[in-house]
C-alpha cells in the first residue's frame, strides 16, 4: 500500500503533537483548568499545533527531502520531549549553546536507560517505519494541487479554531507566552535556527579594550593573593551558613574572617551565560555573550595592570573568559592527582604554593569548580563525604525521591565546604606575606524537583528563586587590607554577580574609570 507525501505529513504532524508535548499541555491545563468554558479551547489547541505543524512541514517537505526532514522533526522531538517531559527543561538558544560546550563527561550523566527507550520508541523506531512506507507521487501538477489543498483546508481549519475561542487565544497569546518555550519540536528547532544565524552573523572582529587607564599605584607595596572560586550549580538556601537547618558547611562556619553575602542574584541560569557575565563589565541587564567575547574583562585588565593570572578548571571550560590568560585543565587525571570516578575539585590546589612563591608581585588565581553539577550529584563527592543518607545514585532523578535528590545534592555542597576550607588553609599560610583573600560565587542555582523542574537553565524571566539565588562568601586573612565595618551591612543588600568585575578591580587597587564603586561587594582601606 502506498500513501502520499500528505498524508505522511498529517501522520507526522499528529504524531508530534501527541508524543512530543505532555508537558506543554500539562502546563496549558495549570493555566486553563478543565471546565466548561475552557472546553472549547482546550480542544481545539491541539488542532491549532497539529496545524502549524502541517504548514511548517508543508513548506519544507518536497520528493526529495520529506523523508530526511521528517526524521529531523522526529528526533528532535523525541529527544527534546524526554529533557522537558523529565527534567522540565527548556530548549532554548542558551540551552542550544551548553549542549554545544558541554563535555563528554557531563553528557554522558544524561545519557540514561529511559532516553534510549524514549529515544528508540519515539524516535529510531517511527523513523524506520517513515523509510519503510512506500510514497505514491502523482505529476507535478496533481503534487502541488494536493499540497495547497492540504495547506488551505489546513488554515481553514485553524482559522475556524481561533476565531470560534478568540477571547481564549487571545489571553494564551499575551498573558502566557512562557508556555509556547514547551512546545516541541517547533520551538527547539526555532532555538537552534536562531543561534547558529547568530553564530554566523558574528564574524571575527577586533577587541575592545576596557580599562586601557588601568594601573596599580606605586604607593600600592603590599601584595595580594586572591584565590576566586567559581561554584556550579549551588543554591544559597542549601549552605547551613545562610541559615539551612543541616549542616553543610561545618568547616567554613568555623572561619572567624568568613562573611556569607545572602541576597546574591546570578547573571543567568547556565554557566554559558554567567561566567562570562561575572567577569565582564556589561551586567546582567545590557549582557550579550557574543559582545563580551570581543572585548576587555576583568581578568584582561588585571593582567595588562600587572597582576599574574592562573585559572585552573576542572568544569567544561572558562566559557572564553580565560582565552588570554595562563590556564590548565584540571579534568583528566594527567593533570589532576586527585581522581576516582571523576577528578575532585581539591586536586585544583596541587602545586599552587609552587605557583605562588615563582610570582613577583600580585596574584589572582580562578579555580572553575565541578561542583554540584547535575544530574549525577552523586558522582560530585568522594565516597566519605556521603553523610546524608540515602542518596539518589541515579542520574534519573524522577526515579528517586525528592529526600534521596537532596541528600545527594547537600552531600556535594559538603564536599565543596572542604574544598574551600583546604584552599582558606592555602591562604592562611600565605599570610602575611599577602593580603589575602577568598572570594566564592557559584555561577547558578538548581532546581531540585520543585513544581516538577530539575536542573537549570530556564529562561531568566521564568526562572525559579533556587535557580537565580546563589550563595557568595567572602574570606580574608588578617593581613587583609578591608574594611570590615561594611561587611556585615553589604552581606544582607540585595546584590548580583554584577559586582564581580568591579570589586576585583578595587581589591588590587586598580585605579581606571572602569571601576564603579557603587557594586562593590566591600570597600579596602585606603
Amino acid at each position: 500500500m502506498k500513501i502520499t507525501q500528505q498524508t505522511l505529513i498529517l501522520i507526522t504532524a499528529i504524531f508530534l503533537a501527541a508524543s512530543a508535548n505532555l508537558t506543554f499541555f500539562g502546563r496549558v491545563l495549570e493555566s486553563y483548568p478543565l471546565s466548561i468554558d475552557n472546553l472549547g479551547f482546550l480542544l481545539t489547541l491541539p488542532v491549532i499545533m497539529c496545524g502549524v505543524l502541517i504548514l511548517l512541514l508543508s513548506l519544507l517537505c518536497y520528493r526529495g527531502t520529506c523523508r530526511p526532514i521528517l526524521s529531523l522533526f522526529i528526533i528532535i522531538g523525541a529527544l527534546s520531549a524526554y529533557f522537558t517531559d523529565r527534567f522540565g527543561t527548556i530548549i532554548d538558544t542558551t540551552m542550544i549553546q551548553n549542549m554545544l560546550e558541554t563535555n563528554s563527561a557531563e553528557a554522558a550523566d544524561l545519557i540514561t536507560p529511559h532516553l534510549l527507550v524514549r529515544l528508540v520508541l519515539f524516535g529510531l523506531l517511527p523513523i524506520f517505519i517513515l523509510w519503510r512506507v512506500k510514497l505514491s507521487y502523482a505529476g507535478m501538477r496533481k503534487e502541488l494541487h494536493s499540497r495547497l489543498t492540504l495547506i488551505g483546508s489546513t488554515l481553514v481549519i485553524m482559522l475556524v479554531c481561533i476565531f470560534s475561542f478568540g477571547s481564549h487565544y487571545s489571553s494564551f497569546a499575551r498573558e502566557h507566552k512562557p508556555l509556547r518555550y514547551f512546545i516541541n519540536p517547533t520551538y527547539p528547532l526555532y532555538s537552534a535556527m536562531k543561534y547558529f544565524r547568530q553564530s554566523g552573523e558574528s564574524e571575527q572582529r577586533p577587541m575592545t579594550t576596557i580599562g586601557a587607564d588601568a594601573r596599580i599605584p606605586e604607593s600600592d607595596i603590599q601584595r595580594e593573593l586572591i584565590i576566586l572560586v567559581v561554584g556550579e550549580t549551588a543554591r544559597a538556601d542549601h549552605f547551613s551558613l545562610n541559615g539551612y537547618p543541616r549542616k553543610t558547611n561545618p568547616l567554613l562556619e568555623q572561619e572567624p574572617r568568613l562573611y556569607s553575602y545572602t541576597q546574591i542574584a546570578s547573571c543567568g541560569t547556565s554557566t554559558a551565560v554567567s561566567v562570562p557575565c561575572m567577569f565582564s563589565n556589561l551586567g546582567h541587564e545590557t549582557f550579550e555573550i557574543d559582545a563580551a567575547r570581543y572585548q576587555d574583562n576583568a581578568l584582561d585588565i588585571l593582567q595588562r595592570s600587572g597582576v599574574s593570572i592562573l585559572w585552573r578548571d576542572n568544569n567544561s571550560s572558562s566559557k572564553d573568559v580565560a582565552l588570554r590568560v595562563p590556564y590548565e585543565d584540571f579534568k583528566s587525571p594527567s593533570t589532576n592527582s586527585v581522581c576516582d570516578v571523576e577528578c575532585r575539585d581539591v586536586g585544583m590546589l596541587a602545586g599552587l604554593q609552587e605557583y605562588i612563591n615563582k610570582q613577583p608581585g600580585d596574584i589572582l588565581i580562578v579555580l572553575h569548580q565541578m561542583g554540584n553539577h547535575g544530574p549525577a550529584y552523586y558522582k560530585r563527592y568522594p565516597a566519605e563525604f556521603e553523610r546524608f543518607t540515602p542518596a539518589c545514585q541515579t542520574s534519573e532523578l524522577a526515579e528517586c525521591s525528592e529526600e534521596e535528590i537532596t541528600n545527594a545534592y547537600d552531600n556535594a555542597i559538603l564536599y565543596t565546604d572542604y574544598f574551600l576550607s583546604q584552599a582558606i588553609d592555602l591562604l592562611k599560610r600565605n599570610t602575611p606575606a599577602y593580603e589575602t583573600t577568598l572570594i566564592y560565587l557559584s555561577d547558578h542555582g538548581e532546581s531540585l524537583g520543585e513544581h516538577g523542574v530539575f536542573l537549570h537553565g530556564m529562561p531568566y524571566a521564568m526562572a525559579p528563586d533556587a535557580q537565580t539565588h546563589v550563595p557568595l562568601l567572602l574570606w580574608f586573612g588578617e593581613s587583609a587590607d578591608v574594611d570590615l565595618t561594611t561587611i556585615e551591612s553589604r552581606s544582607r543588600t540585595p546584590n548580583t554577580q554584577d559586582a564581580v568585575f568591579h570589586t576585583l578591580l578595587n581589591v588590587f587597587e586598580i585605579d581606571s574609570d572602569a571601576l564603579d564603586k557603587s557594586k562593590l561587594l566591600y570597600d579596602t582601606d585606603e
